[in-house]
């Protein structure tokens, strides 16, 4: 028997140190990391039509290229953390409201599909200190979670700006006493920009851009021992890819259904998703000159994942426990159509499933954990990851330490799929192994009545590390396999600060990552060093905020020969409450319109120059 735990107490003028990874529900796993929290209004006052966008001010926050997701290829926004190294795969877990949302083929984020307006929060956990999650989380987690319902609420708006750029959103929520509702929708277009600089441009290039119509439905059943949602998201987007040729389009529907209970210090979780989707994309070469361009293949890969998991946790004033297992299957296949003729097809079914549990006990000033992780990874493989932590705290100071093991199984799309970018062909590779990290990290965290701050150091050991391997180069054509690279090593150091002062709020963060592969030569897509600084006035129905972040040089290939050198870039957001919930908005990206390379294909790529939207948002009640 053991009492429960005591609530925490109350609020600070600077947030309390985030100390807990919210699973889903109300279960939540205690940590001895440092956990990054964006609260809903700190996620609207950064500029972004999309998350990813937003997220970019987090330290080695990053996706496979510089580009963003109005113009990437949804294969290349697979998210890292932490320097771990970029793939079109993430490295990082995404959930939303507990479930997993990347892509069964591929693992990387169709971050279309979430509304930033009715995000209630963000929780960004970097690295794997606890043992809750699978593969997917090797070098962290990202939790979405969704603004909960309120009686009678409505939402909507509409901004418009630069390159012809239209984005309109709207919702409905209803809450009664043992029910709730929620239907959301939001739609976005533009005429894009162009990809490749203006002095090397030629006929064949074309603006790049995305549009999207993305909505979801959910109903909520409540209790005060039970409950229950279903929730159901779509999403339909069609892109341009740079040229005349290449395009590809994506359509996804997506499932999913929670329950959880909870009776004095239990609590236990249920929870079931599926996905259907058909990706589809045209590839092709281009000339030196870029004065012509001949298709090479069309691309149509149908997908479906099925989820499950099942969690219990038991809470004590002085100890926890949380333990549970999941199970995943994906089946999906790249289907090719080669021009002028042939065709091509790799793709199959994996397999996942694993157990855990996590424990945490208190001694006096420290917490102490330790957690373990089993996985069948599919193909015949199986893992273990262990981990173990400590943290200490004396006042408004916590000091933390852990150690980890984990790891990441080759998703279909490395096993089978190939593809293009430009003059840059890569080829899939079915005889890839998992890779693995074992990490170490320490750090401390501090919290004033105005301030807070902390700094974290690092270490990651990959093994087996999946990557892109340059096979052959010349003027003309690139071609690289993904291939089990050599050992690497990832270490560095995270800082973070922000302070209120009044109707000011100031925040800036910093991560120097010096991840090399054991040969010395740096991890591709990986900057030495990020940072990012934002200042904030709010006073009465006005908010204004500003911020700077910038980038060290970094390099596009494994063999370091094709340098992105480094570049900062300015956002503003301008928000003012008019009357009866109406609010204008204006937001800047790249007010100073810096050009920066984003990739080669080898021809170099260029990031999104100065985007601005103005509009109007209206959010209330409508009774």
């Amino acid at each position: 028997m053991c009492s429960p735990a005591l609530p925490a107490g109350p609020p600070q003028s600077a947030e309390p140190l985030k100390t807990t990874i919210t699973v889903v529900g109300e279960i939540s796993a205690e940590a001895p990391a440092s956990v990054t929290v964006l609260p809903s209004e700190e996620v609207r006052r950064k500029p972004g039509v999309n998350l990813d966008d937003r997220l970019r001010d987090v330290p080695g926050f990053s996706l496979f290229r510089r580009s963003s997701s109005l113009t990437a290829h949804p294969t290349t926004q697979g998210v890292s953390l932490r320097g771990t190294g970029s793939t079109g795969a993430s490295r990082t877990l995404v959930l939303w409201d507990g479930i997993p949302v990347n892509d069964p083929f591929g693992g990387w984020v169709y971050w279309t599909r979430f509304d930033p307006q009715v995000i209630e929060r963000i929780e960004v956990s970097r690295g794997a200190s606890t043992s809750v999650f699978g593969d997917r989380a090797m070098g962290g987690a990202i939790g979405l979670f969704s603004r909960a319902p309120e009686p009678y609420r409505a939402e909507a708006g509409y901004e418009g700006g630069s390159r012809d750029s239209h984005l309109v959103s709207g919702g409905l929520s209803h809450l009664a006493s043992r029910w709730a509702a929620t239907a959301r929708a939001r739609a976005f277009s533009t005429g894009g920009y162009f990809l490749v600089p203006e002095e090397l441009r030629g006929s064949v290039d074309r603006r790049a851009g995305v549009d999207f119509a993305a909505g979801s439905a959910s109903v909520d059943l409540l209790g005060d021992a039970h409950r229950f949602f279903l929730k159901f998201d779509a999403l339909a987007e069609q892109r341009e890819n740079g040229t005349g040729l290449q395009k590809n389009s994506t359509g996804l529907g997506f499932v999913s259904g929670h329950y959880s209970g909870s009776r004095k210090s239990d609590l236990w979780s249920v929870l079931g998703y599926h996905t259907r989707e058909e990706f589809r994309s045209s590839f092709s070469a281009i000339a030196a000159d870029r004065n012509f361009e001949r298709p090479t293949f069309r691309q149509t890969v149908p997908a479906e994942g099925t989820g499950a998991a099942g969690r219990w946790a038991h809470r004590c004033s002085t100890w926890n426990t949380l333990i549970g297992g999941d199970v995943t299957r994906v089946e999906g296949y790249s289907e090719d159509v080669l021009v002028p003729s042939g065709s091509r097809i790799g793709g199959g079914t994996l397999f996942q499933h694993g157990t855990f549990a996590q424990f945490d006990a208190t001694a006096g000033p420290a917490r102490f954990f330790l957690g373990a992780r089993h996985d069948f990874t599919g193909r015949d493989r199986q893992f273990f990851s262990p981990s173990a932590g400590v943290s200490a705290g004396r006042g408004r100071m916590r000091a933390r330490g852990s150690v980890y093991r984990s790891f990441r199984s080759p998703t279909l799309n490395e096993l089978f799929r190939e593809f293009r970018v430009g003059n840059a062909v890569t080829r899939a590779n079915d005889q890839l192994r998992p890779e693995t990290l074992f990490g170490a990290e320490a750090g401390l965290d501090f919290v004033e009545e105005s301030w807070r701050a902390g700094v974290t150091f690092y270490r990651s050991s990959l093994d087996d590390l999946i990557t892109n391997v340059t096979v052959s180069s010349t003027p003309t054509l690139i071609t690289r396999q993904r291939r089990n690279a050599a050992s690497a090593l990832a270490r560095g150091v995270e800082l973070n600060a922000s302070r209120r002062l009044g109707r000011w709020r100031g925040e800036a963060a910093y991560l120097f990552a010096d991840s090399r592969f054991a040969a010395g030569e740096r991890l591709p897509q990986v900057p030495k060093h990020q940072g990012s600084a934002q200042l904030t006035y709010e006073r009465g129905r006005t908010l204004a905020a500003g911020g700077i972040r910038s980038y060290g040089l970094q390099f596009e290939d494994d063999r370091n020969s094709l340098l992105m050198p480094g570049y900062a870039s300015v956002q503003v957001y301008l928000r003012q409450a008019l009357w009866a919930g109406l609010s204008a908005v204006a937001s800047f990206e790249n007010l100073l319109d810096r050009q920066y390379i984003a990739g080669f294909t080898p021809t170099p790529a260029i990031g999104p120059p100065r985007l601005w939207r103005v509009g109007l948002r209206w959010e209330g009640r409508l009774r």
